[in-house]
C-alpha cells in the first residue's frame, strides 16, 4: 500500500469513528485535517468534496461490514447455520467495528432517511444489498430443507433487520441489560417459525 493509500485509509478510519457519533453531515474536512495533522488542501486532494468523502466513507464501512459479518458466514455450512451466522456476526459488528457510536449504518440511516441525494442513494443501495444477502441465505435454507417452503425470504430479512434495529435501540439508547438476550429470543422465534416440520 502506497503512502497516499495509507493516508487515505487513516482519514477514512478517523472519519468513520467521528461520523458514528456526529453523523455524516457533521464531518468537516477542516476538522479532519486538524485532527490528523494534515493540511486542509492535502486532505481535500484525496476527496475533492465533502460529498465524495461521505460516499467513500459509506463504501469503506460497507467493506468492513462484509469482512466482519458476511465473509465469515460464508464459511459456515449452507442453510440455517449460515442464517444464524449472519445474525451472530451482525450482533457482534457494532463492538467489533471499534466505532464509538455503534453501528455506522443505523446512525447513517436515521440521519439520511429524509435527505434525498447521492449519499442517501448509496446508503439505500448498500442496505438493499444487505437485505438481499439475508434473503438469499434464507432461500438456501429452504432449498436445503431446513426451512419450510412457505417462508417468505424477503419477509424474513425484514423481520431479522427489525430485530437488530430494536436491539440497537434497546442496548444503546435505553441501556437495557437484557437487550441482547431479547434480540436473540426474537431471532430464535423467527427461526423456529421458519423451520420445516420434522417427519
Amino acid at each position: 500500500m502506497s503512502k497516499g493509500e495509507l493516508t487515505k485509509q487513516s482519514i477514512l478510519e478517523h472519519a468513520a469513528a467521528s461520523a458514528s457519533q456526529i453523523g455524516l453531515d457533521g464531518l468537516s474536512i477542516g476538522q479532519l485535517a486538524a485532527d490528523l495533522k494534515l493540511s486542509k488542501s492535502g486532505l481535500f486532494a484525496h476527496f475533492k468534496s465533502k460529498e465524495a468523502l461521505q460516499l467513500q466513507l459509506l463504501d469503506f464501512a460497507a467493506a468492513r461490514f462484509v469482512d466482519a459479518v458476511v465473509k465469515p458466514a460464508l464459511r459456515v455450512p449452507r442453510g440455517e447455520p449460515r442464517v444464524r451466522a449472519l445474525f451472530d456476526n451482525w450482533a457482534r459488528w457494532p463492538k467489533q467495528s471499534g466505532l464509538p457510536g455503534g453501528c455506522f449504518f443505523v446512525a447513517a440511516s436515521v440521519e439520511l432517511d429524509d435527505r434525498p441525494g447521492p449519499v442517501r442513494d448509496r446508503l439505500v443501495h448498500l442496505q438493499k444489498d444487505w437485505l438481499e444477502t439475508i434473503a438469499m441465505a434464507v432461500r438456501t435454507a429452504v432449498s436445503e430443507g431446513h426451512f419450510h417452503e412457505q417462508v417468505d425470504p424477503e419477509q424474513f430479512a425484514h423481520d431479522m433487520y427489525a430485530i437488530m434495529l430494536g436491539w440497537h435501540h434497546a442496548a444503546r439508547l435505553l441501556r437495557d441489560p437484557k437487550a441482547t438476550q431479547r434480540a436473540r429470543n426474537a431471532f430464535d422465534t423467527l427461526v423456529l417459525n421458519s423451520r420445516k416440520p420434522q417427519a
